[in-house]
């Protein structure tokens, strides 16, 4: 273990993007890590911007573990971008020291046997960053008056992030006011106004322009939106551009779930394989930057727009294209691409980063692991650029928390228990409901770094 009592000692695999937002997030949670990659450049870099140790070479190596401290490490993450490295590496730690492993795995080839590789190699986790930005995709196409849609509680609960349209029948309510007046329970978690981040309580009063953050019961989302007058339907039908891992991945989701699918793909070898892949999509071979062929198209009338080409500049000049002549639902993939307040102000609509949903699963995972007490975090969820945190908490034995009614608990200021969930049954809670030995709770919180549920204190 490294000097710092709860800090891991941390090798990371790879200096790419993921690998890069993984260190700088883990250095902010003290841990101690060494990063190997075959770029002495890439090495150099990373070297240079943050306090961590770098190792030039092949991840795989037996050797170059050994030089990187394996022997003494809690925890091997490769997140290379080859997914057999990323395996062979994982499972070379395995072998040599018995430290935990998790692998960054991409390919849909590996993607179907991901729970088999997962328990033969002895991993603590296999993550597909392309497939969860589908899934996140994906819920949003079917919420498309929302912003973001985080999944918790096994997809029982779900936050949803929106903007109070002008003239909305919330302009001026207070939560108790609208509390009063909903038949579907929804907890206001975060408001964003002119900036400024708040974690509200009951006294206080929207504004039209403010984007709220609230938390509900999966199937109780779309009567809400109904309640207050936003009339929310899953789109009919959708533009992909780019046929690569994600967009092939999207379009399962989205034809699983009724929506006609259109792929506008360049390279013909691959059009053929998605033809056979996905024989109910529409596969077209052409340029997807070519504003005449995406007219042909019909990217006028389409009801949703999502381009995934593997450049992050193309993608947001075709989501300004679509945005100008269409009406459709769009989302932005974003891969690596820094400049997040230029973006902001683009309003490119619903903006989705891989390279964070990898991040907050693994740093989920490492909280858990850092923490001796009786909570695991079973999911974790940035908002806001990374400025809240919403962190799903398993409490798994008695803690200065449970048996104790909310009202009575001295809670950090800027902090919000936002669901119990209880024997798959979502609690809204108020003053007089307790957290018990057994539930799962969500806390939203502008506190970094909670990995314990006893954190929530303060």
């Amino acid at each position: 273990m490294s000097a710092n009592s709860n800090g891991l000692k941390i090798i990371i695999v790879g200096a790419g993007k993921v690998g890069e937002t993984l260190t700088a997030q883990l250095i902010k949670e003290k841990h101690d890590i060494t990063v190997i990659d075959q770029s002495s450049e890439a090495i150099s870099r990373i070297t240079g911007m943050y306090d961590v140790m770098g190792v030039i070479g092949n991840g795989a190596s037996y050797n170059v573990q050994m030089e990187a401290g394996i022997e003494n490490t809690d925890l091997l993450i490769a997140v290379t971008d080859s997914d057999e490295l990323n395996l062979l590496t994982c499972t070379v730690a395995r072998q040599v020291a018995g430290c935990s492993a998790i692998a960054r795995v991409r390919t849909p080839d590996y993607n179907s046997e991901a729970d088999y590789l997962r328990d033969k190699l002895g991993l603590a986790m296999i993550i597909n960053p392309e497939l969860e930005a589908a899934r996140e995709a994906a819920r949003i196409l079917y919420l498309p008056t929302a912003l973001e849609v985080g999944s918790f509680a096994h997809g029982q609960a779900e936050i949803i992030k929106f903007k109070v349209p002008e003239g909305s029948t919330l302009d001026g309510l207070s939560l108790i006011e609208l509390t009063k007046m909903i038949k579907n329970r929804i907890n206001v978690c975060v408001v964003v106004r002119n900036e400024e981040i708040i974690i509200p309580d009951g006294r206080f009063v929207i504004n039209s322009g403010d984007v709220l953050s609230f938390v509900c019961q999966h199937k109780r989302v779309r009567a809400f939106l109904d309640e207050i007058g936003i009339k929310t339907r899953q789109v009919k039908n959708t533009m992909i551009i780019g046929g690569g891992k994600a967009g092939f991945y999207l379009a399962k989701f989205l034809i699983s779930m009724g929506i006609s699918v259109k792929i506008i793909e360049r390279d013909r070898g691959r059009c053929e394989e998605l033809a056979e892949l996905l024989p109910k999509a529409i596969i077209i071979n052409g340029d997807g930057t070519n504003e005449e062929l995406l007219r042909e198209e019909g990217v006028e009338t389409v009801q949703s727009f999502v381009p995934l080409t593997g450049i992050d500049e193309v993608n947001v000049i075709l989501t300004l294209f679509a945005r100008r002549v269409s009406q459709a639902k769009v989302i932005t993939k974003i891969s690596h691409m820094g400049f997040t307040g230029v973006l902001d102000s683009l309003d490119l609509g619903s903006v989705i980063y891989p390279k964070f949903i990898t991040s907050e699963a693994i740093i989920a995972y490492v909280r858990a692991k850092s923490n001796s007490q009786g909570t695991n975090i079973d999911t974790l969820y940035h908002m806001y650029d990374h400025r809240v945190e919403a962190i799903e908490f398993s409490v798994e034995k008695p803690s200065k928390v449970t048996g104790t009614m909310l009202k009575d608990l001295s809670l950090k200021q800027n902090l919000l228990v936002s669901f119990i969930n209880r024997d798959g049954h979502i609690i809204l809670p108020g003053g007089f409901d307790e957290i018990r030995v057994g539930d799962t709770v969500m806390i939203v919180t502008t506190h970094e770094g909670l990995s314990e549920i006893d954190d929530i204190l303060a």
